[in-house]
């Protein structure tokens, strides 16, 4: 099994720490994966905005940075939906691609991890990941609950998991429709917050670091105490605090 890591260009620029807590996470397992060193952005934001087009060129150099590897393996359910959806077309000599969480659990079928964090956290459920990539089942479904981040959060020791009251709600990001629609945005994250705040929650962990950033900027300007931290650094256990202490 040949695994290449994925990282999301703006976790490359701005949270180092989480490609880094991805990259000792998946070693730790005894996996085979390697960072191709000329990956970039993968395009969404082109496609997000109705110019797929535009974001073609990228997808090229996608397709050639992971064409010898068996998987390729992000910590974005966000950028992992569109490389599924936009840059392969499901062939048989394409690498198949997963989101950190739903590698460990479906593909390594993870049953333990060495990992210790001591803090009540609340899940953040991105859209992308729960509803495109089904790391969880939707509160509008009917069906046997599930929840893979969940799931492997609950091997942490020392954790003391919330469940939320709105537990799936959208947080209000949505790449540039924070942009376009910035007060819709804001007020959305805000909802968001207070959920986990009415909680106790001392950090707000998810899968997609892109939305812990729209919620770690609210959480910056009121001054808030509670922390956000990607799901791979909790599980790596290399932080001992919240970020940013």
């Amino acid at each position: 099994m040949k695994v290449g890591l994925f990282i999301p260009c703006y976790v490359e620029q701005f949270y180092p720490q989480v490609a880094i807590a991805s990259l000792e996470l998946l070693e730790s397992t005894g996996v085979d994966v390697d960072y191709p060193l000329k990956q970039t952005c993968c395009g969404q934001p082109m496609a997000n905005s109705g110019y797929q087009e535009y974001g073609e060129g990228a997808a090229a150099l996608f397709r050639k940075n992971f064409k010898d590897f068996d998987y390729v393996v992000c910590p974005s359910g966000s950028c992992t939906l569109h490389t599924k959806d936009h840059i392969y077309s499901g062939e048989e000599n394409e690498p198949k691609v997963y989101e950190l969480c739903e590698f460990l659990t479906d593909v390594l079928k993870i049953k333990e991890l060495k990992a210790d964090f001591p803090y009540k956290v609340g899940i953040h459920s991105s859209c992308h990941g729960l509803r495109g990539l089904n790391l969880a089942k939707p509160s509008e479904l009917m069906g046997v609950e599930f929840n893979k981040p969940k799931q492997l959060l609950e091997m942490v020791n020392g954790i003391k998991l919330v469940e939320l009251t709105r537990k799936d709600e959208c947080c209000g990001f949505g790449g540039t429709f924070a942009v376009f629609e910035e007060a819709v945005s804001v007020s959305m994250g805000k909802d968001r917050i207070k959920d986990h705040e009415e909680h106790g929650v001392q950090v707000i962990t998810g899968a997609d670091m892109s939305c812990l950033m729209h919620l770690e900027g609210i959480l910056r300007r009121d001054k808030s105490p509670v922390k956000v931290m990607h799901i791979a650094e909790i599980l790596n256990a290399q932080v001992s605090k919240t970020q940013n202490q």
